[in-house]
């Protein structure tokens, strides 16, 4: 009998999940098992490669950076990894959001944390923080209903409440939710924000951009955010932009913000900040936010770190990523998968099994018709094994069923992937 593994997984039920697979190797749009097996990732990894597994470039600069540096303590002290890509991201953000030098809306300075869930984190504390440094204290946070936005405290009280938190439930603070703008439902959003913002206490709304993640790959159209985000400017509530997900290309542009023209007063970022290899997060700020904390008083001091904050290897990686956003056709390599997709997404339309049939960049999901729905619906193991048999990682959200694979990903993959969609719908339903 094989000794059970100390290991404890996240988001697996042990109890009934099959045994976990070792890999051994990655490379480009695979992850290779130590039994041999070739699997495509599909999913990126959990959303977090962009270009390719091991991408060169990155990999380099972090065989490079170990030369030098370890852990830095980010109290009092720098290293120039971090003082490179804090310059980088604040040109290549605000340039992509069209954001010129001066404008008060530039987001011009960066808080780095471990993780998608930290930086949101940090960006919520931000914005609470502000409010009491001015005097002017604002306690309420608005958010999308469906959305995700981490598993630190904070993070669960502005997502979705559901099987996600029910045990953490007395930890949460309130949060005011107003509905999901979906198609036909445009007003119910709108009009729901502005009686929330009415009453002058509401901190920040908080949105991930065009598409909700984990809440089933939810998209709304770029005006919609365009005209949250009016709500916002007219009331003075911050706007925070979650694009943990969202950035870094998924939706067709480094950031969904910049189809909406939106311009947020804090952005989050992480995963593929370093094209997937390495954890890293940002939270950037504009000038308002980080003045609200300068002070020679030190109670106004921004409370907040982790052990790990700006790990040098980490900023690297992360440089590396944004050379190669500035030098290389990243733009043309989006552009052709989110083609590549749209193109095996079309039989899928008329397909009498699926409904809500979806693209958003490189983004591509589809709702297979079923019995029962949501995130613990039965058909969603047994579509995850399916697709697993047959050496394709998909890991579906109940009966939806999402492709967002990197960026290197050839025709022949997604070939192979809608076709064993096309055949799990044969086999299970």
């Amino acid at each position: 009998m094989t000794p059970r593994s100390p290991v404890w997984h996240p988001f697996t039920q042990h109890a009934i999940a099959p045994p976990p697979l070792e890999i051994a190797r990655t490379e480009g749009a695979y992850l290779s098992t130590a039994d041999g097996r070739r699997i495509f990732d599909g999913i990126s990894s959990w959303w977090v490669v962009t270009h390719s597994h091991r991408e060169p470039r990155i990999m380099t600069a972090i065989r490079k950076a170990t030369e030098d540096l370890d852990q830095v303590i980010f109290a009092g002290f720098t290293h120039r990894p971090a003082e490179t890509l804090a310059h980088g991201l604040v040109d290549l953000v605000n340039e992509n959001l069209a954001i010129p030098d001066g404008d008060p809306a530039r987001l011009a300075h960066v808080f780095y944390s471990d993780s998608g869930s930290t930086a949101v984190e940090v960006g919520l504390k931000m914005a609470l923080g502000y409010w009491f440094n001015i005097g002017r204290p604002r306690r309420k946070i608005v958010a999308l209903e469906h959305a995700y936005h981490g598993d630190t405290v904070g993070t669960m009280s502005a997502g979705a409440r559901g099987i996600f938190n029910a045990p953490y439930a007395p930890m949460l603070f309130d949060v005011e939710r107003i509905p999901f703008p979906a198609r036909g439902r445009e007003h119910d959003t709108l009009d729901a924000l502005a009686r929330a913002v009415a009453g002058g206490d509401v901190a920040a709304l908080i949105v991930e951009p065009l598409v909700l993640g984990a809440g089933g790959m939810l998209m709304y159209a770029p005006d919609m955010l365009a005209r949250m985000a009016d709500v916002c400017r007219t009331s003075g509530t911050l706007l925070i932009a979650d694009e943990v997900m969202t950035g870094w290309g998924r939706t067709g542009t480094l950031l969904a913000s910049s189809q909406a023209g939106v311009r947020p007063d804090i952005l989050c970022l992480a995963k593929g900040i370093t094209g997937g290899t390495i954890p890293l997060a940002a939270t950037l700020a504009t000038d308002a936010i980080f003045e609200a904390h300068y002070s020679e008083d030190r109670r106004r001091t921004f409370f907040h770190s982790s052990s790990y904050t700006a790990n040098p290897i980490a900023c690297a990686a992360a440089v590396a990523n944004l050379d190669i956003w500035r030098n290389e056709p990243v733009g043309q390599r989006i552009s052709a998968l989110a083609d590549a997709q749209e193109s095996r997404l079309a039989h899928f339309r008329d397909d009498a099994r699926f409904e809500n049939v979806r693209r958003m960049g490189t983004i591509a999901a589809l709702d297979l018709k079923a019995r029962d729905a949501g995130y613990l619906a039965g058909i969603g193991p047994r579509l995850y094994a399916f697709f697993l048999e047959r050496d394709i990682l998909l890991r579906p959200l109940g009966n939806t069923i999402y492709v967002m694979p990197p960026f290197c990903t050839t025709g022949d993959d997604l070939d192979r992937v809608y076709d064993t969609i096309a055949a799990a719908a044969e086999a299970l339903v």
